[in-house]
């Protein structure tokens, strides 16, 4: 055998795999956007600033998204049967975020509850939390802690039963939402800058693959300026929102980010 070497990724991986698997069967329509967040950047400045705070990007970006979501509460929408479909109150957004798993860094999923209802601030101080979170490697599946009997037990069976017990899970919205939340934004592309989009999978109802922030030149009115941009990649279930509320929930997502919303000093 040539000369090579073995690298063994932790058991939390499985899950992550199951869940792949499963969301390329999954209906999304998928929109590959860009958002102008030239002056919501310097909203988030002048927001630092004021309430001597550091919010983060990513914090600010949940909020917006969730404001949004409650406009058209359709997008976060479960698939019960073929003609129903549950709707929940609450706006629970998935993320990932880089914990430590016996000593290692590993990418989990981390569900950060009632994004609707928190202020920019608590969600900012939310997701520096869990990045602190020290877990053992069979103590999560996406990112949450159980027991570790059922884990193992997961961890052990053939790939087709852990991905039947994923499809069974899917079909109770209930259990499906306090496992991993209605809505998914993963932030991979911002690790680095790539002019593009990477498109990813998703068992949500609607997630949000957030890209890097490139400066291009724009046209604003007749001359062209340099702003900056956002690329970000958007899955919506189309089982439970059809074509035309999918294209008014992106433009008023596109209008959110690109104002800045919600970046205001009343309420931070």
């Amino acid at each position: 055998m040539d000369s090579h070497k073995e690298i063994h990724f932790p058991k939390s991986r499985i899950a992550t795999l199951d869940v792949g698997e499963i969301g390329r069967k999954r209906h999304h329509i998928r929109a590959l956007l860009e958002f102008d967040v030239t002056d919501a950047r310097q909203a988030l400045k002048a927001y630092r600033k004021k309430t001597k705070f550091k919010a983060s990007f990513t914090a600010w970006l949940l909020k917006t998204i969730s404001t949004t979501i409650l406009e058209f509460q359709s997008s976060h929408a479960y698939l019960k049967t073929a003609r129903k479909a549950i709707i929940f109150d609450d706006i629970d957004i998935s993320i990932t975020v880089e914990r430590s798993i016996e000593g290692v860094l590993v990418p989990l999923p981390y569900v950060v509850r009632q994004t609707d209802k928190k202020t920019i601030r608590e969600i900012s101080d939310e997701i520096a939390n869990a990045k602190n979170q020290d877990l053992s490697d069979k103590q999560t599946v996406l990112g949450k802690k159980r027991n570790e009997f059922s884990i193992e037990l997961y961890y052990r069976l053939p790939g087709f039963m852990r991905r039947f017990i994923w499809k069974h899970i899917l079909l109770r919205p209930g259990q499906a939402k306090k496992i991993m939340g209605s809505v998914m934004v993963t932030s991979i592309g911002m690790m680095g800058r790539i002019n593009g989009w990477f498109i990813h999978t998703s068992v949500h109802p609607i997630s949000f693959g957030v890209g890097s922030i490139i400066k291009k030149p724009v046209v604003i009115g007749e001359s062209i300026e340099i702003r900056e941009i956002l690329n970000m990649t958007v899955l919506i279930d189309h089982d439970v929102m059809d074509g035309a509320p999918m294209t008014r929930f992106l433009v008023k997502l596109a209008k959110n980010i690109e104002s800045g919303s919600g970046l205001g000093i009343d309420n931070p």
